[in-house]
């Protein structure tokens, strides 16, 4: 089995962090898929960002819930990470729909509700999706158990992971339980034989966020799905390597 390369955050070591320098250039390096992370506005628009704070990532301040889609738009959300990227703007999730839709790429969106409940965002997401034709490629993904168990009636035309970084001895079975159809584990969970209980369980299994070569080697071998990387050149070219040695 090939291990799919997803773009975590796009490409993500070399531009500003979903964003569309990042996903660019992750789409021009070959990657498999894409990541990114879905909260929402105060008036209910979904953006793409990963912390439930502008102040990392932008020239703003305040929660991303306070602020309203006019004031996260006119923020510069690149010149923290070079000056190369001044005037990079936040997409908000339709933006981003609209540049995949036609590329021939996997799509994971991570529903940052795990520290903010936001209500409504799976329905709002998912509708979204559907109206870009983009349900059959998509997984969304979250650490909320409540939000899994939300997403449970869609889960028939969605992929629905689990979010994990926590050891449970009935991790599959309980992720299953919740509603979940895949599993995102992060890296100090991998082992052969949670792998192969998500084989047997016909549960694909994704590992996050690999960059490292020893790492990518170990999820090569255990035949995971994908990894979620920043580096998805140097991924993709030990993966290459990589068949080519075994």
């Amino acid at each position: 089995m090939n291990t799919n390369i997803i773009a975590h955050r796009g490409a993500s070591k070399y531009a500003p962090e979903n964003t569309l320098p990042a996903f660019e250039l992750a789409y021009q390096m070959k990657a498999n898929g894409i990541e990114t992370d879905v909260q929402l506005t105060k008036d209910n628009i979904p953006i793409l960002i990963h912390d439930e704070k502008v102040n990392r990532t932008t020239n703003g301040t305040g929660y991303v819930k306070d602020l309203t889609y006019r004031e996260i738009k006119v923020l510069d959300a690149g010149s923290w990470f070079s000056s190369d990227f001044t005037g990079t703007t936040i997409l908000s999730l339709e933006e981003f729909l609209e540049w995949i839709r036609f590329k021939p790429l996997y799509l994971n969106i991570e529903l940052k509700n795990n520290k903010i409940d936001y209500k409504h965002l799976e329905s709002i997401v998912y509708e979204n999706l559907m109206k870009y034709q983009l349900l059959d490629r998509t997984t969304l993904s979250t650490f909320n158990p409540s939000s899994v168990e939300r997403l449970k009636p869609m889960n028939q035309s969605i992929g629905v992971a689990f979010l994990t970084s926590k050891k449970k001895s009935n991790l599959v079975s309980h992720a299953k339980k919740l509603g979940a159809n895949a599993l995102h584990i992060k890296y100090k969970l991998l082992n052969k034989a949670l792998v192969e209980k998500c084989q047997q369980q016909k549960m694909p299994v994704r590992v996050y966020t690999i960059n490292k070569e020893p790492s990518m080697k170990k999820c090569f071998s255990l035949n995971c799905d994908a990894i979620f990387t920043d580096v998805p050149d140097i991924a993709l070219n030990y993966r290459n390597n990589f068949k080519h040695t075994n």
